[in-house]
């Protein structure tokens, strides 16, 4: 399938903060990115302590929120990593100092990676789940939930076989909450709204690229924000897989990397579908 208006993939080769400026205002439904996280990916981007990663980000933050549009969504994955026995904060302290920008600190993500790595450490088991962040520049925003219902699973068919008289009607809590239940509700549907936590696999080696992870990924949030024809950004883009991602789905998209091996490697892989590199 050629690239066409509906699905264009932009490369720009450059630093984020620098590149962001040319992008117009108000003109971006959807950013889905994933930063180098702090002390990591040293020997690619140079890497950021943690100390100095919320002084890093914030700058390029003002410049997304004012490249998205107002019922845009802001995607960030991102994790803290732990060092002298403890949790670094500085993912939490990205997301106050977001906040004073005027981000909306809308909902988040857990994503859960169900073939991590394998370890030890005395204090501290294995981490297998990393965070996935929305921020919004408004209360209302573009969201398009029954794009990715989920298959209600075959538990409805026993548990809610043999129903009685109060199950099928909005009764009283029995232990004074104020909420009751209408089972009936779960009767006779095939499809139901996900939870917030995703679980995918990782995807590492096998990208050309140290921190890739799967297309399932930002194809998810693609489709829950954004409708065909609309503008997918990934500032931090990598190997290009949010860009791989919106264009299955018939969305444009802009990628912005600083290497420019990462660069080539989106290239090439356009050219396979294309006469011409964009």
């Amino acid at each position: 399938m050629p690239l066409s208006k509906l699905n264009k993939i932009e490369i720009i080769q450059g630093d984020c903060l620098e590149e962001l400026i040319n992008i117009p205002t108000n003109s971006i439904d959807l950013i889905f990115t994933s930063p180098p996280y702090a002390d990591r990916r040293k020997n690619t981007y140079g890497g950021i302590s943690p100390v100095k990663y919320v002084k890093w980000f914030m700058p390029i933050a003002k410049e997304l929120k004012r490249v998205l549009k107002p019922e845009g969504t802001f995607i960030l994955n991102i994790k803290e990593k732990a060092e002298n026995g403890e949790r670094n904060t500085y993912v939490l302290e990205l997301i106050l100092e977001m906040k004073k920008m005027g981000w909306l600190w809308t909902e988040e993500f857990i994503w859960v990676k169900k073939n991590c790595y394998p370890g030890k450490w005395p204090n501290r088991f294995r981490d297998a789940w990393e965070r996935i962040i929305q921020f919004n520049k408004n209360e209302k925003f573009a969201m398009y939930q029954e794009e990715v219902m989920v298959p209600v699973g075959d538990w409805a068919k026993t548990r809610l076989k043999n129903l009685s008289p109060t199950d099928k009607i909005r009764d009283n809590s029995k232990v004074g909450s104020g909420f009751g239940k209408n089972i009936s509700n779960w009767i006779n549907r095939e499809m139901v709204y996900p939870t917030n936590v995703i679980q995918l696999a990782t995807e590492c080696s096998n990208k050309n690229h140290s921190a890739a992870f799967p297309k399932a990924l930002p194809e998810w949030f693609i489709r829950l924000f954004t409708k065909e024809g609309d503008v997918v950004l990934d500032p931090f883009v990598g190997s290009g897989t949010t860009l791989f991602a919106a264009y299955e789905l018939r969305r444009n998209s802009i990628g912005i990397e600083i290497v420019p091996e990462y660069c080539e490697i989106i290239k090439n892989k356009i050219e396979k579908h294309n006469d011409r590199v964009l």
